[in-house]
């Protein structure tokens, strides 16, 4: 068994365990997972859209097994990212502002318009 080691955050003054961050990660993954291939089930093309990825992946998630979906999910990376790298999406999202019925559905329109994620 490989033991991570633990540092210390000196921003928190709170030590950080490694171990437990993977563990995080693990559970953000399963979680993850669970709800990509609910919403592939419910609505394909809707899960299509929503979480921004290509048929071929959606078709993979969909035919996964409970087994293969932990163990994807105790991968050591995060599986989800952000769907864009744009900070003006990202403040027109996050901003309190009167029109922010507007702003969001902007951003939906330039999120829609960003190519799908491929398998590689």
């Amino acid at each position: 068994m490989v033991v991570l080691p633990t540092r210390h955050d000196s921003t928190f003054g709170v030590a950080v365990d490694t171990q437990q961050m993977m563990a995080e990660i693990r559970e953000m993954n399963l979680s993850y997972l669970l709800l990509a291939q609910q919403m592939i089930r419910a609505d394909k093309s809707m899960a299509i859209h929503r979480l921004g990825l290509s048929r071929e992946i959606v078709e993979v998630l969909d035919g996964l097994s409970t087994a293969q979906i932990v163990k994807l999910a105790g991968s050591l990376v995060m599986l989800t990212r952000f769907r864009f790298d744009n900070a003006a999406i990202l403040g027109m999202l996050t901003h309190d502002r009167k029109e922010r019925g507007q702003s969001n559905a902007h951003a939906a329109i330039l999120l829609a318009g960003q190519p799908l994620e491929e398998i590689r």
